[in-house]
């Protein structure tokens, strides 16, 4: 038996490729994340360049997100070399807005918005209480129980109107 895998358009593709989901928070994909940066398609060849940034350096869902996105493009019949990229640094402002309410309804209270620093000028101090919205009832009486929560990017925290325990996805 012989089987033939018709190629997509390169639009097509980058659907594909942005519909794959994160294997750490699977209620959200690389593009609701932001971490798909770029796709190269080449028609003539077949072949396509997927620019990623992960979340941070080291975070150990890179493997997998690429090997996911290279199975997606062999699937809808490209060649695919997937191209890691650090700079800029990846930010939660990159994430949509869609997977910012995906978050909220699985949850995990969203990140609010990432200081913005440029690299060049000292990191300003101040000492502030961040008002984080329950996401099981809407309560902004929360309060933090440890920095790190089920994955590093997250922090554990408690609702004291509702009393439940909830993940933040940190603002970075």
């Amino acid at each position: 038996m012989v089987t033939t895998t018709t190629r997509t358009s390169p639009a097509e593709l980058e659907a594909a490729l942005r519909d794959v989901p994160d294997p750490e928070v699977p209620v959200l994909t690389v593009g609701d994340l932001g971490i798909l940066r770029s796709v190269a398609a080449d028609e003539a060849t077949g072949r396509a360049t997927v620019t990623v940034t992960p979340t941070y350096s080291g975070c150990p869902a890179t493997e997998a997100i690429a090997a996911h996105l290279t199975y997606v493009a062999r699937r809808s019949g490209w060649e695919v070399d997937v191209v890691t990229r650090l700079d800029p640094p990846w930010t939660t402002d990159w994430m949509s807005d869609a997977g910012r309410e995906r978050l909220r309804r699985f949850g995990i209270a969203p990140p609010g918005p990432a200081a913005h620093r440029d690299g060049r000028s000292p990191v300003e101090l101040h000492l502030t209480r961040r008002v984080v919205a329950c996401p099981h009832c809407g309560s902004h009486d929360t309060e933090e129980l440890s920095r790190f929560g089920s994955t590093a990017c997250k922090a554990l925290r408690r609702c004291l109107a509702c009393r439940e325990p909830f993940d933040e996805f940190k603002a970075i």
